[in-house]
């Protein structure tokens, strides 16, 4: 995986419901982005980052599964401006598998949302899912 140096920030957020363990939550996410720095609050886990190897997982599982489709039409249908995300189901998130939501309620604990904002996000797409 080859990164490019395009300015980007990433921003990782999930909800902690009453009835979770927010340790599981932060395996969860550390996961899918080890190099994460979390930070924890009373119902949320949030990371912010401008390092694009962040995202090294989900570049290696889109272009391993053959996924590219399925990521292109989610980025390009929440793209808003310099500004898309995506959700990724937070249970199979914490046995380490990358498994993208189209909608919240595909994860019965609620998503982990990836929002990516750039001033330049078309080349960010191009590179995550070309």
């Amino acid at each position: 995986m080859k990164v490019p140096s395009i300015s980007c920030k990433i921003e990782i957020t999930s909800s902690i419901n009453p009835s979770e363990d927010p340790k599981k939550i932060e395996t969860a996410i550390l996961n899918i982005f080890p190099n994460a720095k979390l930070k924890i609050e009373k119902f949320s886990i949030i990371s912010n980052s401008k390092d694009l190897n962040l995202l090294e997982k989900i570049y290696d599982v889109i272009h391993s599964n053959q996924s590219q489709k399925i990521y292109q039409r989610q980025l390009e249908k929440n793209l808003e401006g310099d500004i898309t995300w995506f959700y990724l189901n937070k249970q199979a998130a914490l046995v380490g598998t990358v498994a993208l939501c189209e909608e919240p309620d595909e994860s019965p604990l609620g998503p982990i949302k990836v929002t990516l904002t750039s001033s330049n996000i078309d080349s960010i797409l191009d590179w995550l899912i070309l």
